[in-house]
């Protein structure tokens, strides 16, 4: 009997390129989605194998243009009905939906902050556990909106809950007054990585494992930080020009500013920005080609400066060690751009220039990161291992992995012998490796470094 593994994989392509159509919004998607599936269900029914159904139900939901043209009646002014649908459209009901439950997790989210804080005043706790409070909205609204499965749902709040109980139950030894251990502060910023990957899987209605599926969570986290951006300079004016005025008349803003408006703030900006995105995500889609354009070249000079500094810079064992993580800091960062930039780009289209610069990325980021590894190395030969050189180690060796096969995945690209979507599916196939590395500096490097 057929597993439906092809089915499935021809229904996520179609999605994907469903997708890249401006004027067909997420709503739009998940609803055609639905109308495929049933004329696939009725035609299998009715005798025809898999492949024939897939084939016949896409002719009878017709063009995919014709179908963007029939959803964006007025395509003149969809631009701004990415922001604000006018009363009495269709969708308006579940856009209010939407923004009433999303909402009311972000007035949860505030509420579990201030839990937090009035729960402990160690400043280490709850930077351990800001994660642990927020995300999980986050994940509760991208369940209700995409309804995975109950397994799915379990093995997810499973994993987040032995990651709470190993940051919060762990035996961390601090280095001194004040000073937390590094094992504390490695698991403080590798959970969330985990978590993020969490939300992932909720975000693709437990079908983690369709790369299209990936590759829209990675579209979906690039814009959220550009949204985020956006709303944190804007609130940033507005509270400083609030708390200016009220300075003006004696009135003391500070403690309201820290006890209930940044509480609730900075978790409603996040769900507010994953809704932004969610609700019209090509407002952001037209942006995106510019900004990797823009950034690009960019990176390039700034790779290659920090590769001249430290080849001239003296002795490897000589690196500071703050140089070698923001180093680290530089090659994510990098490495979130090739990201972007991929599912930003139209896959269909014929190598380019900006695929070459972006195989120039690829390589100049392989060469600081040689370097970096060649300090790292040389440093944990001479004053040996530690949890911070480790982990930095092992990040920097599962960067190196990646980056080598993008960029011979982007070479074949470019001169015409690999598809487009080897390079795209590499991508979103290495994603956990991530979450793997993450995890394991969790939940094992304490207790391998002693807690310290």
């Amino acid at each position: 009997m057929s597993d439906h593994t092809t089915l499935e994989a021809q229904i996520d392509q179609w999605r994907a390129y469903l997708q890249r159509r401006q004027a067909v919004v997420s709503a739009d998607v998940d609803e055609l989605e639905d109308h495929l599936r049933g004329q696939i269900a009725d035609l299998t029914a009715g005798g025809l194998d898999d492949d024939e159904a897939f084939l016949v139900a896409v002719k009878r939901m017709g063009g995919l243009d014709a179908v963007s043209r029939e959803f964006a009646r007025e395509h003149s002014d969809r631009l701004w009905k990415q922001l604000v649908l006018v009363p009495g459209e269709p969708g308006a009901r579940t856009w209010w939906r939407d923004l009433a439950v999303l909402l009311a997790f972000a007035l949860g989210a505030g509420l579990a902050i201030k839990i937090l804080v009035a729960a402990t005043a160690d400043e280490m706790v709850m930077v351990r556990n800001a994660a642990f409070v927020v995300l999980p909205f986050l994940a509760g609204w991208f369940a209700w909106k995409r309804r995975p499965a109950p397994v799915v749902a379990a093995v997810v709040v499973t994993v987040a809950a032995v990651l709470a109980l190993a940051v919060n139950l762990y035996p961390f030894v601090p280095a001194g007054e004040g000073d937390p251990g590094m094992t504390a502060v490695l698991a403080a910023t590798h959970a969330p990585v985990v978590l993020w990957l969490l939300v992932g899987v909720f975000y693709a209605g437990g079908a983690w494992r369709s790369h299209p599926r990936r590759m829209d969570f990675v579209r979906f986290t690039g814009e959220l930080a550009v949204y985020l951006a956006l709303i944190a300079l804007g609130g940033g004016l507005l509270i400083g020009l609030t708390f200016g005025v009220l300075s003006l008349v004696e009135v003391d803003f500070e403690a309201a500013l820290s006890g209930w408006v940044l509480p609730f703030a900075m978790p409603g900006a996040l769900l507010v920005a994953a809704w932004l995105v969610e609700a019209k995500k090509s407002v952001v889609e037209n942006i995106a080609p510019v900004l990797t354009r823009v950034f690009t070249p960019l990176t390039i000079v700034m790779l290659a400066a920090m590769f001249v500094v430290l080849l001239v810079g003296g002795p490897l064992t000589a690196v500071d060690r703050e140089l070698l993580i923001l180093m680290d800091a530089v090659l994510v960062l990098v490495l979130a751009l090739l990201l972007y930039s991929i599912s930003a780009r139209d896959p269909h289209a014929r190598p380019g220039v900006f695929d070459w610069v972006q195989l120039v990325l690829v390589g100049a980021a392989l060469a600081v990161d040689a370097v970096a590894l060649t300090a790292m190395v040389t440093r944990i030969a001479e004053f040996g291992l530690t949890a911070n050189k480790t982990a930095a180690l092992g990040l920097n060796l599962v960067l190196l992995a990646h980056l080598v096969w993008a960029a011979r995945l982007g070479l074949g690209f470019v001169r015409g012998r690999q598809p487009f979507a080897a390079v795209e599916r590499w991508q979103t196939a290495y994603l956990p490796a991530y979450g793997a590395w993450a995890a394991v500096v969790v939940l094992l490097f304490p207790p391998l470094f002693g807690f310290a």
